[in-house]
């Protein structure tokens, strides 16, 4: 997590996603599909801001399987029609709640080829693979869902296509389309739109990248934190104050230290407290500059449940990240892509839990994200592989070579950020004892491939070639 001095306790509970564009699939053709026999849908709607105008939209839904057969989620597309307040105007969506869980459904925006009175743009609702699959007779169950103007301006509702103050609680509602695999198999879109047809997106699309494939790779062959090569490779050992964190706590260079284990080096971060502000030692380990964008992302990561000495139960953080910094509150060019366990909890969670998070921006105070995350609520004790991945279309992670979460475009960075590795106390409000105790988080190897997406068995792959061919350190990314 990054040097922000801000609460996070509401973390668990919004997982707001921003504007996303539809650019991949306005290069794709025209196709038609059909919907297999025994496939069907019926989508069920209601509004909880029900007025002409309102500060957001809220339309709300469940998706009833009404055939006979299963049906994956992740093929299946929910069209929402509405007439944009301006030509200009952007807008954002945001999952409040849902009961198969927020970060299971996507939200994209996309422009009507042919404009109508009522209708001018249409919110695209979707699932990821993680959502499953829609028994025969079963539904989505609730799905609160909403959007509003990038400048929170009111929004006018009572032009929109689909939108209908009178309906209030669920009822089929045939002003919204679903399609299957390509396939229409309910609604009615405005006059002359089907929703077959390919959309064109809000925003341009992002150019692919050229080039690409330059390495940085570090094993941490370091003696200690003061070790003059630790430095000359771009790595910064954190000794300023500040958050994120126990308020009154420093950040030791001396407590990162290296050690042979298994004939690697890992490098190790040590946090202890005695149960105050001053007695705490947070760590933390970042590249100097900030000059990684897409590409791919990995680290060999030992988290660990207990401390190595004394009680246990502090709120403890331990992370493997990439950020860069928040110009001004709620700037649209931060990003921030997580990997945080918490080993006793935190942040609402009363026990293990590891998050994958990906950061569109936020406000310090008062507290507002706008974030997608993924969770498992398990222990994550010992060595693990962790890949993140990050392209034109998406930001992916991986956990020992299983998917963990994909998150979608809204999320994609606009500028290069910095690598880092941290642990760090929430609070003191977990272990209130005053005796010395201390945690250790361990890192065997950190990599990162500019502009390629790597599966984890290629990250394997060329992090084994490296270490063959007695390759320590490289860096060759440029500058950005």
């Amino acid at each position: 997590m990054s040097t922000r001095t801000t609460s996070r306790s509401t973390r668990a509970a919004l997982a707001l996603t921003a504007l996303a564009g539809s650019a991949a699939l306005a290069a794709l053709p025209l196709t038609t599909a059909s919907a297999a026999p025994g496939d069907g849908l019926a989508v069920q709607y209601r509004t909880s801001a029900s007025g002409a105008t309102a500060d957001q939209s809220e339309p709300w839904f469940k998706v009833r399987n009404t055939g006979t057969t299963a049906v994956e989620l992740s093929q299946v597309k929910i069209r929402y029609y509405f007439k944009a307040d301006s030509p200009t105007a952007s807008y954002r969506f945001a999952c409040s709640w849902a009961v198969k869980g927020c970060a299971v459904v996507t939200g994209t925006f996309g422009t009507l080829a042919r404009p109508t009175a009522t209708a001018d743009r249409y919110l695209e609702i979707g699932f990821t693979p993680a959502a499953g699959s829609l028994a025969p007779g079963a539904d989505t169950g609730d799905m609160q869902l909403r959007f509003y103007q990038a400048g929170w301006q009111p929004l006018n509702q009572s032009d929109d296509y689909s939108f209908s103050g009178a309906r209030t609680a669920y009822a089929d509602w045939s002003k919204v389309t679903a399609q299957i695999a390509g396939a229409a198999v309910w609604g009615t879109a405005p006059a002359g739109n089907e929703p077959t047809d390919p959309p064109t997106p809000t925003d341009p699309p992002t150019d692919p990248p050229t080039g690409g494939g330059q390495t940085l790779f570090d094993d941490f062959s370091y003696t200690s934190h003061t070790d003059p090569a630790l430095a000359s490779h771009g790595w910064n050992v954190r000794s300023n104050s500040g958050g994120p964190g126990v308020p009154g706590a420093t950040w030791d260079p001396s407590k990162v230290t290296f050690a042979t284990q298994n004939g690697s080096t890992v490098m190790n971060l040590e946090t202890s407290s005695a149960g105050t502000g001053s007695t705490t030692v947070h760590t933390e380990v970042l590249t100097k500059t900030s000059k990684f964008r897409n590409g791919t992302y990995a680290a060999r990561v030992r988290f660990s449940d207990a401390p190595k000495y004394g009680p246990d139960g502090d709120r403890v953080v331990q992370t493997f990240f990439t950020i860069n910094d928040l110009k001004a509150p709620m700037a649209d060019d931060y990003a921030e892509y997580d990997f945080e366990y918490l080993p006793n909890g935190g942040w609402g969670e009363p026990a293990n839990i590891l998050y994958t998070t990906s950061w569109e921006t936020y406000n310090p105070d008062p507290w507002q994200a706008v974030n997608q995350h993924s969770e498992s609520r398990t222990s994550y004790a010992g060595w693990h592989d962790l890949v993140v991945t990050i392209d034109n279309s998406r930001i992916t992670y991986y956990v020992d070579g299983a998917l963990f979460g994909t998150h979608d475009a809204a999320y994609l960075p606009e500028r290069p950020m910095s690598i880092n590795f941290n642990q760090w106390l929430i609070d003191l409000n977990g272990q209130t004892s005053t005796t010395p105790r201390a945690y250790d988080q361990q890192v065997d190897y950190v990599l990162h491939v500019k502009d390629q997406v790597l599966t984890p068995a290629q990250v394997a792959a060329k992090v084994a070639a490296l270490r063959g061919a007695g390759t320590s350190f490289v860096d060759e990314v440029p500058a950005s």
